[in-house]
């Protein structure tokens, strides 16, 4: 039996993705891009931006690079403006760019660090939000995701900055996936466990720990590996695709069975 359609079909969709230059941000644009989308490329690291959305449109794809510092209201209105002029509109936003902020505890973080976490992992998410809800509602449709972490379910003994900005963008997508129901927008968001980044990465290399990091992260997850972007992309795509159109509100977690515990 054949489907008419496939559940997977993002042809005619427009969407934005920001940090979308490295890491879970670009695997996101190259699959949405491959499964039909025009890709807004959003991120502050312009290199790596222009190569992602270069390779995306060397491959067949459509996409385009446009810098982006989440944390400027007046930044993001233009650039989303900008988007939906280039491509038509604006269907999908994937609230992706992050930053880890200080691994120490609560007492020892300095005001400031605290700060600049919450500006990019929640002001970052709200500002994003705020300003493409126009544009969807417009279109009559839509789909946000936050994407959030593990340990914005399940506590860690770590960054704590961190920890609470990723609670926050879940209780966030909740909160819109009720406002916004009635116009067809729907908002989810995306926990994902141990992956390998370059944030991670970043981690283990001045950890000192290096590759034995990803050995030890991975014998903590009852599947026994760290996760790869694309199994974060993979889901996203479920979520912004017709395959989830009766999801919102909800939180996938894609983590290995870490929070299965």
């Amino acid at each position: 039996m054949e489907y008419p359609y496939s559940l997977f079909d993002l042809r005619g969709k427009v969407a934005a993705i920001t940090g979308a230059a490295r890491g879970i941000g670009a695997e996101t644009a190259r699959v949405l891009a491959a499964a039909g989308a025009k890709v807004a490329v959003l991120d502050v690291l312009e290199a790596d931006g222009k190569a992602t959305a270069e390779a995306i449109c060397g491959a067949g794809g459509e996409a385009a690079f446009w810098p982006l510092d989440v944390t400027s209201e007046s930044d993001v209105a233009r650039v989303l403006d900008a988007v939906a002029a280039r491509f038509g509109g604006l269907d999908i936003l994937v609230n992706n760019a992050g930053i880890e902020g200080p691994n120490e505890p609560t007492h020892q973080v300095a005001l400031e660090q605290w700060q600049q976490v919450m500006a990019v992992n929640v002001t970052g998410t709200f500002l994003c939000t705020k300003h493409a809800i126009a544009h969807m509602e417009r279109a009559g449709s839509g789909a946000i995701v936050n994407v959030s972490s593990m340990y914005g379910i399940a506590a860690g003994p770590d960054v704590p900055p961190y920890h609470a900005s990723k609670a926050a963008v879940r209780m966030m997508a909740k909160t819109d996936a009720m406002l916004y129901a009635g116009k067809g927008i729907r908002a989810n968001s995306i926990h994902p466990g141990y992956i390998r980044t370059p944030m991670l990465e970043h981690v283990a290399q001045v950890s000192g720990q290096g590759e034995a990091l990803f050995g030890y992260l991975g014998s903590q997850t009852p599947m026994g590996k760290v996760g790869q972007p694309r199994d974060i992309a993979a889901g996203i795509l479920y979520l912004v695709s017709d395959a989830g159109r009766y999801v919102t509100g909800a939180e996938l977690v894609i983590d290995g069975g870490y929070t299965a515990r």
